[in-house]
């Protein structure tokens, strides 16, 4: 569906006409003003409707229909499509999830097309509106600001992954001794981690390879005026994609020491299993061996038999478990 659609004349709204061909070609001849047409999930008739009358793509065309493409940038002789995945966190559920962004840049005209919930769209287009000085310089000035705002969310998501990853460390390295089931579970919490971490690596990473080509000149229906502010967006992105491998390689990091700390609690489990072996193992033994039935044994006859070999017995479990105890095992 069309969410909004402007011309904006340096800098200033002006509500779009319906027909949207008409509202173009009186944007391209005014030469300083650009059309901005909004959409969300489109259909497949509302999009055809829009693409024939701006002359976009087929090959982006598509790609912005079916959605679930990574981060790239394509260049057509009409227009430059880019493809963007703004991230969304949530507090509740510390779960990130993504949504893509799709924005056709070309001659005095820009098209935005989301999918999913997450877009900072609405946000861009009311602080640009808000200062007219930078729609001044086209469409080219959208693209920028929309990528800027994706891009600096993602230094905010990954400010509260690393809280949560603090949070996380804390619990596994905590001096408490947890049960089987709590084990588990971190060990849970670790893997799904991992996983809202690699969704965010999805969107970050492949950004880069666009970003870079936004900076470089050449760039059809960017001015070269906008290319230092690409790089200030490109510099952000390097410091989210930055942070996106100190947490990857911290959660693996806290990965392998929880399952250092697995293997060390099933040791000390074994060492007292052992020990307490060893304790039941003596008394056994001993009465194993009065217990044959065997008429020559001489002890049998004596009276101070039966005291001395619970003696015995008692010496021999106190030794045992001091030694134990001196050495850790219990």
């Amino acid at each position: 569906m069309i969410v909004d659609c402007a011309i904006y004349r340096e800098g200033r709204r002006h509500e779009c006409a319906a027909d949207f061909s008409h509202a173009l070609d009186e944007a391209r001849a005014e030469g300083h003003s650009f059309l901005w047409l909004g959409m969300h999930e489109p259909t497949q008739d509302e999009f055809d409707r829009v693409s024939s009358q701006f002359g976009l793509h087929p090959l982006a065309v598509e790609d912005a229909l079916k959605a679930h493409q990574r981060p790239k940038l394509e260049v057509y002789d009409d227009s430059v499509f880019v493809v963007l995945k703004p991230i969304t966190y949530d507090v509740r559920a510390d779960t990130v999830t993504s949504s893509e962004l799709m924005v056709f840049v070309g001659d005095s005209f820009v098209v935005t097309v989301r999918h999913g919930a997450a877009s900072p769209l609405a946000a861009v287009r009311q602080r640009l509106e808000h200062h007219p000085e930078i729609l001044r310089h086209g469409p080219g000035a959208v693209l920028y600001a929309v990528s800027d705002a994706v891009v600096d969310h993602y230094i905010e998501v990954a400010g509260e992954l690393q809280v949560d990853l603090e949070e996380l460390e804390a619990e596994v390295f905590a001096p408490i001794r947890r049960s089987t089931q709590n084990t588990r579970n971190t060990a849970a919490e670790i893997y799904a981690f991992k996983r809202e971490v690699l969704e965010f690596r999805r969107a970050t990473v492949p950004l880069t390879d666009p970003m870079s080509r936004l900076q470089s000149p050449g760039m059809p229906f960017v001015h070269d005026h906008a290319r230092p502010f690409f790089r200030d967006v490109g510099d952000h992105l390097a410091r989210a994609n930055e942070s996106v491998e100190g947490l990857d390689r911290l959660l693996s990091d806290i990965l392998a020491a929880h399952l250092a700390q697995m293997g060390v609690r099933q040791n000390d489990d074994m060492r007292k299993i052992s020990a307490w072996a060893a304790l039941a193992a003596v008394p056994t033994l001993i009465a194993g061996i009065y217990g044959m039935n065997f008429a020559d044994m001489p002890e049998l006859k004596w009276h101070l038999g039966y005291p001395a070999i619970l003696l015995v017995m008692a010496v021999i479990e106190v030794s045992l478990y001091r030694l134990f105890k001196r050495r850790g095992w219990l």
